[in-house]
């Protein structure tokens, strides 16, 4: 690491001269242009792979690591603690979780579940998680909803920034976008799906990144790879695909990071980085475009099988709307 980076809370994070490293939208804070995927670090047979994992990536230069309550039933957050607890890390890192819960109370379980996993009496961002319904905005933001606990948890120091998630459609975030404003409140990050496939097809590269930007709004990219199958469709090369969701104007492309080879995959994009000229990005989109048209690789988008709070409604909480 070559230096320092002081952030808006006074904290300070080592930097690579070989990672990227962008500002979060107008929280003040600067993190590692990827961001490792949570849900992929729970996947290992050994708990001691995914905290090796987790090491590696941070002394490589990556800050910014995502989580969520419900990833391999909360073993992926453990893990990370774990791996946070020794040697500093903590500290060296801009720590994100999500949440479930829709109502304050359901909030505040999983909250002080997370904290407890992840073995820190703060996390840096918390984001509602799976915003794919259109009704989970009015849930949100109801008498009750889970944004009073939010506002309550930042106000106590547990939590320090608010965002929120989904995977589904582009017209549910700028629902989420519009209640918010509604009353008054300003999301410091959006994360959503952000890829070569999406361009074309139910596209929150086009519809909401603009007004997340405009609004100074951190973007998260997810699903740069589709969970593998937009690699499967055989019309882009990781690298390509990594290369163009960093030619955006995203904070951090977070990317699931299973093993050492796929680790050394990310850096390298970081490390061989350089902005896809437009022509370069017309001239990927066209050949992404007729496989994209239909939503088949992007299979979170057109089913169920990745909606985890479908499966399991009782995370979102209990109250009148949810038993209507």
């Amino acid at each position: 690491m070559k230096r320092r980076e002081a952030t808006k809370s006074g904290l300070t994070r080592p930097e690579s001269p070989e990672m990227i490293y962008r500002e979060l939208g107008t929280t003040g804070e600067r993190v590692s242009a990827i961001g490792m995927g949570g849900f992929h670090l729970g996947m290992q047979d050994d708990p001691a792979q995914s905290i090796k994992l987790i090491h590696a990536g941070v002394d490589a230069g990556i800050t910014f690591l995502d989580n969520c309550w419900d990833y391999n039933d909360g073993i992926s957050e453990v893990r990370m603690g774990q791996a946070l607890k020794v040697g500093g890390y903590r500290h060296k890192v801009f720590l994100m979780t999500k949440l479930d819960g829709r109502t304050a109370t359901e909030y505040d379980k999983q909250l002080e579940q997370s904290l407890a996993r992840l073995q820190t009496d703060v996390i840096d961002l918390v984001q509602f998680h799976e915003v794919i319904r259109l009704e989970d905005p009015d849930r949100i933001f109801a008498k009750g909803g889970a944004i009073e606990a939010a506002i309550k948890a930042r106000e106590a120091g547990k939590i320090r920034y608010i965002g929120f998630t989904g995977h589904k459609d582009p017209a549910v975030h700028l629902r989420m976008l519009e209640v918010a404003k509604k009353n008054k409140f300003h999301f410091d990050t959006v994360q959503m799906p952000i890829n070569v496939m999406d361009a074309h097809f139910r596209s929150f590269t086009n519809e909401v990144m603009p007004v997340a930007t405009r609004e100074g709004i951190g973007v998260l990219a997810m699903k740069t790879f589709g969970d593998s199958f937009i690699l499967e469709s055989g019309v882009v090369k990781p690298m390509e695909a990594l290369h163009y969701g960093l030619s955006l104007p995203v904070s951090v492309l977070i990317t699931g990071i299973d093993k050492p080879k796929i680790l050394k995959q990310a850096l390298e994009a970081a490390r061989t980085f350089k902005p896809m000229s437009k022509d370069k990005v017309k001239a990927l989109l066209a050949r992404t475009k007729k496989a994209a048209m239909e939503g088949k690789w992007e299979p979170f988008k057109t089913s169920s099988r990745f909606d985890g709070t479908a499966a399991n409604p009782k995370w979102l909480g209990d109250d009148l709307m949810g038993q209507a």
